[in-house]
């Protein structure tokens, strides 16, 4: 009988994640290829299915399966049970939202995209501002329904990161002005490296071809996955059998393609790994955001600035780009490309003061929970932080707080992730390094095979079967630590300005 009612159990919870995956090919649709003229129905249809999908979730035929596998967890194995227990998680938590306010939200969001894009041309947050106030207030409700013990930012963040709250990221990013804006502050009083290579004219056909090679070196998998372009980089999956990845291509900006590229990979890197045979059930889809973000943050600092890395990879470069990288040296290369010098855009920002950038959104959007600030004094506030934080003046608002597009998807208490993902990523390649006999050789030959072979045998194929706390036990014996990310930059960076 256990079989047989998991079989169903599958089977409805696999119809659930097609409507959901195929809500999320409308989302890729739209920021990739949407005509200006179509948002409005494409808002319809994503509310529509993700409606019908939550609808289905929540239905009692779904709880009815749920309990009779939990009537008979004998007949079950490890990975059934936990499946059954994680789906009994998400159930109670998508059952205290109503269909109307699923709709709601789905139709705030994709009007607070379009508002960003509109304000981004514009260049004018006063554009964005209604619609955020409204999205804002949504995620208020969000978290009411879901409920928090401690505080209301709690809910939000566990959507992302199960399990962690706001007073562990206060400790963690105590630690973070505590040892890391000194730090920072020691190499800036150092002569500074030259990186005026990155900022000539690469063209644009050869950067996007560059970017495919570099992909496909690190092992990402284009018979599952292509690659596009959108105003924002991201990743997004349909399965771990269709994973696609997306980057924005900067002309006078080397970097700008090159490291998103390898940043997203290591995205699509991950969701590829995931188990094929779990499709839809909580055991195919990733463990946490900051576990996901450790995977893009390991490609992209740990290994894709590294001097191992470019040992192999920088005759490639200099191939597609002869004019431009001919005379560079490699350890000039590796100098500029890991040059420490604060910068208004997150994304474009140096691996160490970009901790910096994720505390400003982090204490922003979460004063914005609390109801201690107003949307509409967002700009003002950012500006005044950026200047206490990282000593800048920000000449707009697209330098400033329109430069992210999280806010317009609704998605509060995500950023935190990225600072996560970063102290998970130095501690996971600690290990490696230690697991994996000649690693560093391997990657100065250019084979990253036996690192991704490391990655999906000790992350990606167990999905959500840990948590993220287990998860990072079981690979290092012990919780996440940020003396990993310390060590690491200490090594780095007193090799690169001479410390």
């Amino acid at each position: 009988m256990g079989n047989t009612t998991y079989d169903s159990f599958v089977q409805h919870v696999q119809k659930i994640a097609d409507l959901y995956y195929a809500t999320a090919m409308l989302h890729w649709d739209k920021e990739v290829n949407l005509p200006p003229k179509s948002a409005g129905p494409r808002s319809r249809q994503i509310a529509t299915l993700e409606g019908m999908a939550h609808q289905l979730f929540t239905s009692s035929e779904t709880l009815d399966l749920i309990k009779q596998l939990e009537a008979s967890y004998s007949t079950l194995d490890e990975k059934q049970k936990r499946n059954v227990s994680l789906a009994h998680k998400d159930y109670d938590r998508q059952a205290k939202f109503e269909e109307s306010f699923i709709i709601r939200r789905s139709k705030a969001i994709s009007t607070g995209y379009h508002a960003w894009l509109e304000a981004r041309k514009a260049n004018d947050f006063s554009l964005f501002q209604a619609p955020l106030a409204e999205l804002v207030a949504i995620k208020r409700e969000q978290a009411e329904i879901t409920g928090y013990k401690a505080h209301p930012y709690d809910a939000l963040l566990d959507e992302f990161e199960p399990g962690y709250t706001s007073n562990q990221l206060d400790v963690l990013f105590k630690d973070v002005r505590e040892q890391l804006v000194n730090f920072a502050a020691t190499i800036r009083s150092r002569p500074q490296v030259d990186d005026g290579f990155i900022f000539q004219k690469y063209p644009d056909q050869q950067q996007w071809n560059f970017g495919l090679e570099i992909l496909k070196r690190i092992g990402y998998d284009f018979d599952r996955g292509r690659q596009d372009r959108s105003p924002h980089p991201f990743t997004i999956n349909f399965g771990s059998q269709d994973v696609r990845v997306t980057t924005v291509v900067d002309e006078d900006n080397f970097a700008s393609m090159c490291w998103s590229c390898i940043h997203e990979g290591g995205h699509a890197l991950y969701e590829q790994g995931l188990p094929a045979e779990q499709y839809g059930l909580p055991l195919g889809s990733s463990t946490s955001l900051g576990i996901h973000e450790s995977q893009s943050r390991l490609w992209e600092n740990n290994v894709g600035r590294s001097k191992n890395f470019w040992m192999a990879q920088l005759d490639l470069a200099k191939n597609y780009f002869p004019d431009q990288l001919g005379g560079i040296g490699l350890d000039q290369f590796i100098a500029g490309i890991n040059k420490i010098e604060p910068s208004p855009i997150r994304i474009e920002s140096d691996e160490l003061h970009y901790h910096f950038h994720v505390m400003v959104r982090y204490e922003i959007e979460k004063a914005l929970i609390e109801d201690s600030i107003q949307v509409k004094d967002i700009p003002t506030i950012w500006n005044q932080i950026y200047k206490d934080y990282l000593g800048l003046d920000i000449k707009d608002d697209n330098q400033g707080c329109l430069q992210d597009i999280h806010w317009a998807h609704g998605s509060i208490g995500y950023f935190p992730t990225y600072s996560l993902g970063s102290f998970y990523a130095a501690q996971f390649f600690a290990q490696a390094q230690k697991d994996i006999p000649g690693l560093d050789q391997q990657i100065q030959e250019g084979n990253c095979l036996p690192l991704l072979a490391w990655l999906r045998e000790n992350i990606h194929q167990y999905g959500r079967m840990y948590s993220a706390d287990d998860l990072c036990i079981k690979i290092t014996g012990e919780s996440l630590n940020f003396k990993y990310f310390m060590d690491y930059a200490k090594q780095k960076y007193t090799a690169i300005y001479g410390l």
